[in-house]
């Protein structure tokens, strides 16, 4: 884990049974409001919130946090409640703060202020940070401050200091797992928030250059043309023991080598951009932008799709070896893009669990570890939830979604960063497993995700300016109360909605519309959205993460001892269930083992390290170093080495190399390697190469590319390859050479 980074507009029964019930009906707005009129106030397990507005658009928050006021807004709203209305004004109030002119962070510069109109990530984060910030945009920020958008957006891009190496306008991937990019591969969110401002020239012919060089950069360094896929960790969820299995904590060459669906969806939305923008240019790359994006998403479907359980996996490991774990932004994001077609979308939607108290960010939890992205709900998360289930009308999940964001934000008197699960708090006492482990008030994903649920959620202002609600009849008492009418104040426009006369439904989507100067009136009818009921008795956590195969060699072949009831999956395959020991045949190639523990209600666990047996060669002569090969077929590549530049949580120098191999009578073959940040001598990313019989096989090194090549990170003081220059190696101890059954790409 980071923590962070380092620095215009007990089970499920006892879980339910600590649920409440959100109460948020009764009175109808007025200038004051007392504790017990439910309209101002939301009760939940015991905890009460109230908000009473004065007549200058003002509000008092009463919370277990403490008073609050809250100073009148721009943004305006009108409803029934005055706890809806100002906890919309809380959420401008919020990021009036996180509205700076510097910032810093212990990392940069020593921690000495940094000029910047930006946004800052939150109170306890004071940086701007690429996903932090492009979610927060992409939500709602580009609406509400568009210039600051920009200004913050800018801060993320950066030309290359070091002359000698490819020379562009790249975004940055911040510090992170095993040093960063490409470990860690997410920094094309940028693109999500930069979509919405290019309407501002210099801006957009920035956008151009930072797309194409950093898209080219990305084929070449973590696209995996056998699958089709990008490798690296999951968006957002950085903290490798929370989501991966724990042994990744000490070597994160299995996250390197995997694939997320967050991170590849977001690879495809850039595409997408970029495809457009080059038809706008008359650029020639439009075909192949539009042709790479449409392949990438027949890849996903194909590799992330489990039908067995109806839902889009997390990640899958390296030859697409499945595992049971999901996560809700990348859900949200496949939903969102198109790149779940509506039938998987309403499917995997309703087959994610849910919980009383909202939608957790990963499913199934860890059982042992603390509470973050573990047991937890994170409310800019949920934002995309909503998003999701109101793009297949799931109005159950839509006001699940609307009403945790809500509760969360009235009980805590901020737009806090997480939640824990069941009670929807911001610290649960549960020994070493406490948590949230870090939480941040008037977080920016959280503010942008709470004001996108007023715009677009409740009011259903689109980013076209188009303007759809899709409103769960359950929140028609709280908002309506017995007025005809609801309204959302922006400058220049007011979007008013009206209820219908009659309820045959559990939505309210528009029957009509039309304007009236700067007002859009919109009547709203009753439809049945005919969406299942949230899953509300998934099992809580996964099975334990077991340990790596026990692989003995016989006469009779390979003797395979594992725990009981576990799947075994062999080269990334899944090969079965055994129960104790199996017996497999040795064949001539390297092969690996992994195991997963299955569950009594059929989850498995996360997969153990491996156990790898075969022959390998390891050559340790001067580079450029040759091989002869044995037999025709298909050999994975390593590197032995050691990366002592950083820890392993963090930093901006994992070693990137380029490896080409020259065999006889075969055209030249190159591959990137990643060599993350170690303890001690580890195993770099694989690739595999072709060779025939008795050919002469040459491999030599050339420098690739890494974060600390980037101008800003001159500003990098928290670690290597910042201040004193850029950094980009690692000690090679030797060249590791296997041969791979089928050419799986599975080390």
């Amino acid at each position: 884990m980071s923590l962070r980074k380092t620095s215009r507009w007990g089970h499920r029964s006892a879980l339910a049974l600590a649920c409440g019930a959100l109460l948020f009906t009764g009175l109808a707005h007025a200038d004051a409001a007392a504790p017990g009129d439910t309209r101002a106030s939301v009760s939940w397990q015991g905890k009460t919130a109230n908000i009473s507005a004065a007549s200058d658009g003002s509000y008092l928050l009463r919370s277990p946090q403490g008073e609050r006021r809250i100073p009148a807004q721009k943004l305006t709203v009108h409803t029934a409640s005055p706890l809806f209305d100002g906890l919309f004004a809380m959420a401008q109030d919020d990021l009036r703060q996180d509205s700076v002119a510097a910032i810093r962070d212990g990392a940069f510069d020593h921690g000495e202020s940094i000029a910047c109109n930006c946004f800052e990530t939150g109170e306890k984060w004071r940086y701007v940070w690429t996903r932090d910030l492009s979610y927060a945009v992409d939500l709602a920020l580009w609406r509400i401050d568009p210039a600051r958008s920009r200004q913050s957006l800018r801060f993320k891009l950066s030309e290359v200091r070091e002359p000698s190496a490819p020379q562009g306008l790249y975004v940055m991937q911040d510090t992170g797992s095993g040093g960063s990019w490409p470990i860690s591969t997410d920094r094309v969110v940028w693109f999500l928030g930069a979509r919405h401002l290019l309407d501002d020239p210099a801006f957009a012919d920035e956008t151009w250059r930072a797309l194409t060089d950093t898209l080219a950069q990305d084929r070449l360094y973590v696209f995996d043309e056998r699958l089709g896929l990008y490798r690296g960790e999951t968006s957002f969820l950085d903290w490798r023991e929370q989501s991966y299995p724990d042994w990744t904590a000490k070597d994160v060459r299995f996250i390197a080598e995997s694939y997320a669906l967050s991170t590849n969806v977001l690879h495809y939305q850039a595409l997408q951009l970029a495809a457009g923008l080059a038809e706008q240019r008359h650029d020639a790359l439009a075909p192949a932008y539009r042709a790479q994006a449409e392949a990438l998403k027949r890849a996903i479907n194909a590799h992330f799709w489990r039908a067995d359980r109806g839902m889009y996996m997390s990640y899958v490991g390296a030859g697409a070896m499945p595992i049971e774990a999901y996560d809700l932004l990348g859900l949200s994001l496949a939903i969102t893009s198109g790149v779940a077609d509506p039938k998987r979308a309403r499917q995997a939607l309703a087959n994610y669990p849910a919980w009383s108290s909202g939608s957790p960010v990963i499913w199934p939890e860890r059982a042992d570890q603390p509470i973050y992205h573990n047991r937890a709900i994170w409310p800019f998360v949920s934002a995309y939830a909503l998003r999701a289930a109101r793009s297949v009308n799931d109005a159950p999940r839509i006001a699940h979604e609307m009403d945790s964001l809500l509760r969360g934000a009235a009980l805590s008197a901020s737009n806090m960063e997480n939640f824990e699960l069941a009670t929807q708090s911001v610290h649960v006492e549960d020994g070493a497993l406490s948590g949230p482990v870090v939480d941040s008030p008037r977080q920016l994903w959280s503010v942008a995700g709470y004001l996108d649920m007023v715009l677009g959620g409740v009011f259903g202002l689109g980013d076209d300016g188009s303007i759809a609600p899709k409103l769960p009849v359950s929140w028609l008492p709280q908002l309506f109360g017995e007025n005809k009418q609801i309204s959302l104040d922006l400058p220049g426009q007011r979007i008013t909605l009206v209820r219908p006369e009659t309820l045959h439904g559990d939505l309210l989507v528009a029957k009509s519309q039309h304007r009236d100067g700067d007002e859009t009136v919109v009547e709203l009818t009753a439809m049945a959205s005919g969406a299942a009921p949230l899953r509300m008795d998934a099992p809580l956590f996964a099975p334990a993460t077991p340990a790596a195969p026990v692989v003995v060699e016989t006469p009779q072949g390979r003797q395979v001892t594992v725990a009981e009831k576990s799947v075994l999956y062999v080269d990334g395959r899944r090969h079965g269930v055994v129960d104790g020991k199996t017996s497999l045949p040795t064949p001539a190639s390297m092969q690996c083992l992994q195991v997963a523990t299955l569950g009594k209600d059929g989850l498995e666990s996360l997969p153990s390290a491996e156990t790898c047996k075969g022959p390998e060669i390891h050559v340790d002569s001067a580079w450029p170093r040759e091989w002869q090969a044995t037999a025709t077929g298909k050999f994975r590549v390593s590197l032995a080495y050691r990366n002592d530049h950083g820890p392993i949580n963090t930093g901006i120098t994992a070693g990137v190399k380029l490896l080409d191999i020259h065999c006889d009578g075969a055209a030249p073959q190159r591959f990137p390697l990643a060599m993350p940040h170690s303890d001690g001598v580890q195993r770099s990313t694989s690739a595999i190469f072709a060779a025939t019989a008795g050919a002469l096989c040459r491999f030599s090194l050339e420098q690739g590319f890494n974060m600390s090549f980037l101008r800003n990170n001159a500003h990098y003081t928290g670690g290597q390859g910042g201040a004193e220059g850029p950094v980009n190696d690692a000690t090679i101890e030797g060249l590791l050479i296997a041969p791979v059954a089928n050419g799986n790409p599975t080390p």
